[in-house]
């Protein structure tokens, strides 16, 4: 049985978990922009950043993509916002929505991990992006902003990793059950 961990990272973090990932199960990763046709693994995980309101390579990756019989899906998302806030896991399942046909969501496990952000590597245009947001938020009262907003604004322009390789127990796990 051929299994594959792929991954879509900008900044690092998704690419250090999917390492790990590799590290722990002896699955290959590679990121989604080397990724050959995934046709052919039984077990395909995609880990995937959140940028924007979306996972960064994974409508690419899975375009197209028609899970046969027996063949597994396992999707994990990285990003700065606690995936363990309600108000963030339906974020992020609206986002895959936008980004998966209905019938791949459906079959695939879905995971969530926390990343990090380091301002000073960011690119001119997140960093931009980043300061338009910081600014429209201060200017939203408290009472009105999420916990998400709360949490961005108490960290934007600093360095924060919130990476805990622990997390993968439940994916290996997973992984495991799928293979037996």
């Amino acid at each position: 049985m051929e299994h594959i961990i792929v991954y879509g990272s900008q900044y690092g973090s998704t690419r250090r978990y999917a390492e790990k990932l590799s590290e722990q199960t002896g699955i290959p990763a590679v990121s989604y922009k080397d990724a050959s046709t995934l046709s052919d693994k039984d077990i395909i995980v995609y880990l995937g950043g959140l940028y924007a309101g979306g996972v960064l390579g994974l409508a690419k990756t899975l375009r197209g993509l028609s899970l046969q019989d027996g063949q597994k899906l396992i999707l994990v998302t990285v990003g700065l916002a606690d995936p363990s806030e309600p108000e963030n896991q339906h974020n992020i399942r609206t986002s895959l929505q936008r980004q998966l046909p209905a019938e791949l969501l459906d079959r695939a496990k879905i995971f969530h991990l926390r990343g990090g952000i380091d301002y000073q590597k960011l690119s001119f245009g997140h960093r931009t992006m980043m300061k338009l947001l910081y600014q429209s938020l201060q200017r939203t009262p408290f009472e009105k902003q999420t916990a998400e907003n709360r949490a961005f604004i108490e960290t934007y322009g600093k360095h924060v990793d919130f990476t805990d390789f622990r997390a993968l127990e439940p994916i290996i796990q997973a992984i495991q059950r799928e293979t037996i």
